[in-house]
């Protein structure tokens, strides 16, 4: 419950994200919506994170790559940028083939040890 609450605070307290320079706006993703997608589109999964804290978010569980395929990642910070100030994680996938399947992040601690102390489960249908 503790982990939902925190996901959920970070979703509101930052509702997008722009990228330095750029007019790029990423809407935070909710995992409450199922993704739907043409096979063969990219699609992206936007999720708040504040990699000044050394916590970072990585897949739990293996892909269904017959589905979807990882392509990148990458950190937005929030304007203005300065220590300690959040951001966003863009995830980016790709759509293989028709199917339904999950992505599963987990926010884990800067310690390597550790498990997640928060998991975040997308739902995608490919069509």
């Amino acid at each position: 419950m503790k982990n939902i609450l925190l996901l959920l605070i970070s979703i509101l307290a930052l509702s997008a994200c722009t990228s330095g320079g750029s007019d790029d706006v990423f809407q935070i993703s909710d995992p409450a919506k199922q993704l739907e997608t043409a096979a063969g589109n990219e699609f992206k999964i936007v999720i708040a994170a504040n990699v000044t804290t050394g916590y970072h978010w990585e897949l739990v569980e293996e892909l269904d790559e017959t589905i979807v395929q990882f392509v990148s990642r990458e950190y937005r910070a929030d304007e203005p940028v300065m220590p300690g100030s959040g951001g966003a994680d863009v995830w980016t996938f790709k759509a293989v083939s028709a199917g339904e399947t999950t992505i599963q992040l987990g926010y884990y601690p800067p310690s390597a040890n550790e498990s997640a102390e928060q998991e975040v489960v997308f739902t995608l249908l490919v069509k």
